[in-house]
């Protein structure tokens, strides 16, 4: 299971922090993504990381503002956010899956969502 947290309220130019949490079975958990989907759009890529090597990937869109890392020992993931912009607003969530991907069909266990509202 996963527990996505770390939303709110934060002004544009801003920073935010989210933390996913990965508990239960998490020995096939190859590589962790992050997404989001803002009001009557699909859910977007943002980039995603390799679990045992810390590999990271990124979306052209969020390259150099968005930072994703991870914390084996806590079994948690991070999506530091920087120099938001109010096209941020979205739910934003944590994906795993058995392999590196760009979609979100590649990932087969989903947190909830946590919601960033970026105000201009």
């Amino acid at each position: 299971q996963l527990q996505a947290s770390g939303g709110g309220l934060v002004q544009a130019g801003g920073s935010l922090r989210l933390s996913c949490a990965a508990s239960g079975r998490t020995f096939n958990m190859y590589a962790m993504g992050w997404f989001r989907q803002a009001p009557g759009k699909g859910r977007e890529f943002l980039g995603t990381i390799t679990w045992a090597g810390g590999v990271t990937y990124y979306a052209d869109s969020v390259k150099g503002r968005f930072t994703i890392s991870r914390d084996k020992a806590k079994n948690t993931s991070y999506l530091q956010m920087n120099f938001l912009k109010s096209e941020d607003t979205a739910v934003y969530y944590c994906a795993a899956g058995p392999r590196v991907g760009y979609t979100s069909s590649k990932y087969n266990n989903w947190g909830q969502g946590t919601l960033v509202t970026v105000s201009s």
